[in-house]
């Protein structure tokens, strides 16, 4: 099994990305529910950045919210993807 490391981001930019990863499919359990919309997460500190509807900022990236709570990371299955 796949240890899932303690920060994670989407954005090929970040120190935190992690292409091969990201492409054996990853999920998140916020607060007990499944985020479909997370850009990056932190599990020691407890918090995801989730993007907000499909607004871009100016550099034509995502824009985000920063949310507080328990982080759950997993991978997919198959039949969860």
């Amino acid at each position: 099994m796949t240890e899932l490391p303690d920060r994670l981001s989407n954005d090929p930019s970040s120190p935190f990305y992690d292409e091969a990863l990201l492409q054996q499919g990853i999920g998140i359990k916020f607060k007990g529910v499944e985020k479909t919309n997370v850009e990056e997460y932190c599990v020691s500190e407890g918090w995801v950045r989730v993007s907000v509807g499909k607004s871009l900022d100016r550099r034509g990236k995502p824009l985000t919210l920063k949310l507080k709570g328990p982080v759950e990371p997993y991978l997919r299955t198959d039949d969860q993807k």
